[in-house]
Parts: structure tokens; sequence; C-alpha cells
């Protein structure tokens, strides 16, 4: 068995996508002849909990922690948000802010100082406990998973000093991160970030990569040979294909709906049908599971859809495979920004699984859409199509009624998490050698 150190700053009771992908790998790597231990912070600013995410966890499995310090208390009293406040990612905000001037300094401020991110503290004390495990237990390799991209610094560190192989993967882009530009950078911030990138980039053994469009992005900044395993469903989740859906037809988003990934084009459309046909009216529900902005909130309600609106703050990870496969349909939503094409969220894996047809918001020639298109698991409409999206919402409807509404994917065993893990595996033990 390899011995593999793993470090990654969400790991369970942490909830929300960032903790599933490192999750899953771990479930399964011993299967591939892995032994993970895994580098955690022992009091990370969680965005969610859930609890029913230790289960997933291995007995045995070695769990190193230690304790940090984040400047998010500094941050909350600048911006007048509680202690107990959670914060989100992507600049979401579940209220009105009270002041866009204390706010934009904040950003700022975390921008400009807190470089790569607000976890830099992290670095220097995790290089320094780490480098007294690695003197008295034998490792084979290092893993880290970013974002947040200290992660990354810290087996650079170790890299230095132990010359142990190290894997660096990325769930996400670091300088053409959906929300990289709101980061109010100044030239010298701005330079940093691709400095950091670029040598992770170079002197990572290996670099695994979610999709085929951060490959080629990636590929711009250091060409070099990079590893595409995405994200994937779990068989063992997909716990009841008879599950019976409600009467209502139910749109469901599992996820954060930031301000960049408000639908206006579904909202239009939903709104105009709800007009013009009295029964989808009546049976109309929009279902948002996770954390919602204030701008999504108000979208919905200047739409006249604020009463169709259900929204559930947090749900447990095993009830969100029960509510994916009870929904009408499941709602992908990219962010409309720069980088769209590249984005290909964990969640479009565990739809694929769920066995219901998938209407997506996103560029038609973008990752998302080519997944979708591949496994036949449902229709993608660009930004600005409204026609072409009414039709088929009022085609899935009419389908819904006569009970006909469903979806045959194909194709989707490629993103099983166990043969993910096994590719995965291949990488590691191929740095190992």
């Amino acid at each position: 068995m390899k011995r593999v150190l793993i470090i990654t700053y969400y790991w369970p009771p942490s909830g929300g996508g960032g903790v599933q992908r490192w999750l899953k790998f771990v479930k399964y790597l011993r299967n591939f002849g892995i032994e993970p231990i895994i580098f955690t912070p022992a009091n990370p600013e969680r965005p969610s909990i859930d609890k029913s995410l230790l289960n997933e966890v291995p007995d045995g499995v070695e769990i190193i922690t230690n304790k940090i310090w984040e400047p998010y208390s500094f941050y909350k009293k600048l911006t007048g948000r509680k202690k107990s406040d959670k914060i989100q990612t992507a600049f979401l905000s579940e209220r009105k802010i009270k002041s866009n001037l204390l706010e934009n300094a904040s950003i700022w401020i975390r921008g400009n100082l807190f470089i790569p991110d607000a976890r830099k503290f992290w670095i220097k004390p995790s290089v320094k406990l780490l480098s007294k495990y690695l003197d008295n237990n034998n490792v084979d390799a290092i893993v880290t998973t970013g974002p947040p991209h200290s992660a990354h610094l810290i087996a650079y560190e170790l890299k230095q000093k132990t010359s142990i192989p190290w894997l660096a993967d990325f769930r996400d882009p670091w300088t053409n991160i959906d929300y990289y530009k709101d980061l109010k950078l100044g030239a010298r911030a701005d330079k940093k970030h691709h400095e950091l990138e670029k040598k992770i980039l170079q002197n990572a053994d290996a670099v695994s990569l979610i999709s085929q469009g951060m490959h080629d992005e990636f590929k711009t900044i250091v060409n070099r040979n990079y590893h595409i395993i995405p994200n994937g469903y779990d068989e063992d989740d997909v716990v009841n294909k008879d599950i019976k859906a409600s009467g209502n037809f139910v749109l469901s988003h599992i996820g954060s709906l930031s301000k960049t990934r408000i639908p206006l084009n579904l909202l239009k459309v939903l709104s105009e049908l709800t007009k013009e046909n009295p029964l989808l009216e009546q049976k109309l529900r929009i279902r948002n599971i996770g954390k919602i902005d204030v701008s999504a909130l108000d979208a919905f309600k200047m739409h006249g859809l604020g009463d169709k609106l259900e929204v559930i703050d947090y749900m447990p990870h095993n009830e969100v495979i029960i509510e994916q496969q009870s929904a009408s349909i499941l709602l992908l939503l990219v962010n409309d920004t720069p980088n769209a094409k590249l984005i290909l969220t964990g969640k479009i894996f565990e739809y694929l699984a769920s066995g219901r047809p998938i209407i997506c918001i996103a560029p038609e020639d973008g990752d998302a859409a080519r997944v979708i298109s591949d496994t036949s698991s449902g229709m993608t409409f660009g930004f600005e199509e409204s026609q072409k999206l009414k039709k088929h919402i009022l085609e899935s409807f009419n389908k819904f009624e006569e009970g006909k509404l469903e979806c045959k994917s194909r194709n989707i065993e490629q993103f099983s998490r166990k043969q993910l893990t096994e590719k995965m595996s291949y990488v590691i033990k191929g740095i190992c050698d």
C-alpha cells in the first residue's frame, strides 16, 4: 500500500461541494492500493455543516489536524455581520449589505493583502507540523486540492524540504475562476496571483483537473502534461430509482444561487408561461436547495415568481440525493461570467445518476453542455436564449402531465466515483514510481 498525505481545507463535517471530490476518492483509494492520510484544519470557516458525510470516511483513516487563524472575525466586524454568520463563496450575500463602502474595502483587503487567499496563515504552521510528521512517518506522495490554493503552497514548501512527490489537484481554476475579477486586485496583487499559479503548475510532479476547458487554459500558462479527472457520482448514493415525484411540476436547483447564476431568461420564460397556462401556473414549483443571494430573491419577485420559489437553506447530502431523484426537472445554472465555458460543477454528475432530465443554462459550446449532450441527459440553452427554452419547458410540462417525462441517460458509467478513483490512483502511483 502506498501511503499518501492528502492536504484539504474542506473535510467532514464541513458540507458543500468542496468536500465531495476527495471524500469520495478517499472512500475508494484502499481498493487500489493506496492508504490515505488526511491533513485538514481543526477549526475551518465552514460555509455549511453536514455531519452525515462523516459516515463516508473509511474506518481507521488517519486524520491530522491543526488549529489555524483566519481573518474572518475581523471581516465580519468590518461589514456588520454577526459572529455566527457563515462566509459564503463567490461573494454570495443572503441579506442586503448595510455599507457598500465597507464591503468594497473588505474585498480589496482580501484580494490584495491575503494572497493567495484568506487561508494564507495556514501555510507556515502547517509546513512546520507536517515536516515533523514526515520526519517520523513514511509517506510516498503528497496530494493537495484547491481552492483554497494556499493548500498547494503547503505542499510546495514540503517538497522543497523532503523531495516527496506531489500531485496538485484543481477543482476550480485559479486566476480564471468566475469571481476573480470581483477581488478588486491591484496590478501587484494580480501579478502575484499569476506568479504563484505558474509556480505551482511548474513544480508539482503531477497536476489533475476536472475538465477539458481547464486543461486547455492551464496549457497556455504552463505547457506540461495534465490529467483530466472529472467529478462524478457515487453508485452507493443512488438509493432508490423508484422514488415517486409529487403531483407538482418541480424544477429543482441544487447548490448556491449567486448573483452571477441568476437565470434571467428562465425566469422570463416561466413568468410568461404562468400567465399563459393556468394549469402550469397551478402546478409549478421552483425549489432551490442551498444558499441564495438576495439579488436572486429580488429577481424571482420581479418576475412574479416569488410565490413559486421554495428555498431550503441546506440539506444533508443523503437527503439531497433523494430530492434530485424526485424532481420533475433538474436545473443546472452556470455562472454568466467570462469563464462560463470552463465551469463544470460537481453536481452535474449526480444529476446524471438521478435519472431526471436536466435543463442547463450555460454556453452551448461549454464543458457542461458537452457532458449533457454526450450523455443524452437533457438540454442546454444559452444565457440569451428564450424561445427554444420556452418551447422545451412547455413540452416537458405536457409530458409531465401525461406521465411520460423521463430521461434515458447513456454512457454515465465513466463518471462513477470508483472508476475515477482508479484513474486517480494511477496518477498517484505514477509519481511514486
